[in-house]
């Protein structure tokens, strides 16, 4: 780790890696130089075989003829978008579209057409490139709808229908292309409300992707499993562009299916593997139920949310290896903080980790932007390479977002300590102010985690004409028979002051998640207020 002592909450930015803007093209060009024959990308089948394999001068050379074909249909700086689930074809795309100088507009393959016509039409884009079916889903008729009063869309183009993917590609051209350039258009998850597109340039991804896998402890022909949505900043920046940058091999899975996965990782030993809590919480089920031997791997990345401790016990008994936290967003191209592999308990489970290199973390006051003591609880904000260039077509959100010193404030509430750990406790937007008394949920979830009933819970506030809001608690049941509203309202008092205590307790077999697996939190409080679910109180 990093060995400091601040006296305030501001972290400047450490700089243990080289900081080397750079372009998809050069990255890939130098791989494919410097280990050509090397396996890059291999793909794993639903069926557990491994299908069909790239090495690094084979997946440049299918990157630039994509991109020739792509910039024979396309001008410089032209938006497409890409609707598919996790398959080659949509890693070439995002090399290939950076190699033609273009702008990727990634989309949740479990979209309705509301939801992409949306997308399209906020992104300007005028081509979409989609998969026949996702998980028993045909896309073709919600494509057509959503494109049906979008002229701008020229090309509908089906990512398995090679002919007409690669057609043009003996006429087109190459296009030189900066680091500062705009490459991906990434639409924020929506915890807190309607989605923006995000404007990440090849500088953010590349470096931000390089410096966690250097943490990560990656080395050049290791492998990783890739089991993280491609659509989101997790599997297109995180992995891809990590792997790219370090000369690691991806092996694809289709999606994420715990028996395919610890299978996979038994039979082609990859060293290094992540996830969100339940995902890595259902490869060490499955690991313990099927006997895998899953120790291959040397450490797992965990984000999405905080790691509880009983799943960093099993990770090291299952797995033998640690649990590394990551904390970003996609506005930061993602990475904000990560942990290392040799933090303590109390750091892999309490806290978020350290900064990563060649970034300013501060936590800022909400009242007027001064910077807290240490301990103090402020927003989490963050400044430098890796923050976007903007919100698409949305000046007002970006000014809200990006101050006029260059913080890009999460909406995170958080504090740090001495040695620039951070711990999130909350967030500004989802703050419940009961009666003039701001609650944090976050605070009011770690308490309820520690009952033995509960596996997973998410706190809200609802709305009250006498108080302002109320406190409602989602929960999802572990091991055991469910307590009653009593014993809830019992446990909770024990361990919080009476104003922070739920009022409402809701059982849930399912979350509302957004496309990268984080509880929809306002989606969860508009359905309760609508009636949506059977509330308890004692």
């Amino acid at each position: 780790m990093y060995d400091v002592t601040l006296t305030q909450s501001l972290f400047e930015a450490q700089a243990d890696t080289v900081f080397k803007p750079t372009t998809f093209a050069a990255v890939l060009r130098e791989q494919a130089q410097a280990r050509g024959d090397m396996p890059a990308l291999r793909e794993l089948l639903e069926n557990g075989e491994i299908g069909r394999e790239w090495s690094y001068a084979e997946l440049l050379s299918d990157s630039e003829k994509l991109g020739r074909a792509l910039a024979s249909r396309h001008e410089r700086g032209a938006r497409i978008a890409i609707m598919a689930h996790n398959l080659p074809e949509w890693i070439l795309m995002e090399m290939a579209s950076a190699l033609a100088g273009l702008t990727l507009v990634t989309v949740n393959p479990a979209f309705n057409a509301r939801e992409l016509h949306y997308v399209l039409e906020q992104s300007h884009a005028e081509a979409i490139y989609f998969v026949p079916i996702v998980r028993g889903h045909a896309l073709g008729p919600i494509v057509d709808e959503a494109c049906a009063d979008l002229p701008r869309i020229q090309y509908r183009i089906m990512l398995t229908d090679h002919d007409a993917l690669f057609d043009g590609h003996e006429v087109g051209n190459l296009r030189d292309t900066v680091p500062e350039d705009i490459v991906q258009i990434q639409y924020t998850s929506g915890t807190t409300g309607f989605p923006k597109g995000a404007l990440l340039h090849q500088k953010g991804l590349l470096q931000n992707g390089s410096d966690i896998f250097h943490r990560w402890n990656a080395e050049a022909g290791e492998s990783v499993i890739l089991v993280v949505p491609l659509f989101h900043t997790a599997g297109c920046a995180i992995v891809v562009c990590g792997a790219l940058t370090t000369g690691v091999t991806i092996i694809l899975a289709p999606g994420y299916d715990p028996q395919l996965i610890v299978r996979a990782i038994e039979r082609e030993r990859p060293q290094l593997a992540g996830g969100v809590p339940t995902m890595l919480f259902g490869m060490i089920e499955e690991a313990e139920r099927s006997g895998c031997d899953v120790t291959s791997v040397k450490a797992l990345l965990c984000g999405g949310s905080m790691v509880a401790p009983e799943l960093a016990r099993k990770a090291h008994e299952v797995f033998g290896a640690p649990i590394q936290i990551i904390y970003g967003q996609t506005e930061t191209s993602p990475g904000i903080t990560y942990g290392w592999a040799d933090d303590s308990e109390a750091d892999q489970t309490e806290t978020i980790g350290q900064p990563l290199p060649h970034m300013d973390i501060a936590i800022l006051s909400p009242d007027d932007g001064s910077v807290c003591p240490i301990g103090a609880q402020g927003e989490i904000c963050v400044r430098g390479y890796n923050v976007m260039a903007g919100y698409n077509d949305n000046p007002e959100a970006t000014a809200e977002t990006i101050d006029g010193e260059g913080w890009l404030h999460t909406g995170d509430l958080g504090t740090m300590d001495a040695r620039g750990y951070l711990k999130i406790t909350g967030r500004v937007k989802e703050m419940i102010i009961r009666g003039g008394e701001n609650l944090f949920p976050a605070e009011i979830e770690n308490m309820m985690l520690e009952h033995p009933a509960i596996a997973e819970t998410a706190v809200v506030g609802v709305a009250d004409e006498k108080w302002g809001e109320l406190v409602a608690c989602f929960m999802r049941l572990g091991e055991g028979e469910k307590p009653s509203p009593e014993e809830l309202k019992a446990f909770a008092r024990e361990r919080l002051a009476p104003h922070k205590t739920p009022t409402f307790w809701i059982w849930v077999e399912e979350w509302s998640l957004t496309g990268s697996g984080k509880i929809q939190k306002f989606a969860m409080a508009e359905a309760f207020e609508r009636g949506e679910y059977r509330a308890l109180t004692a």
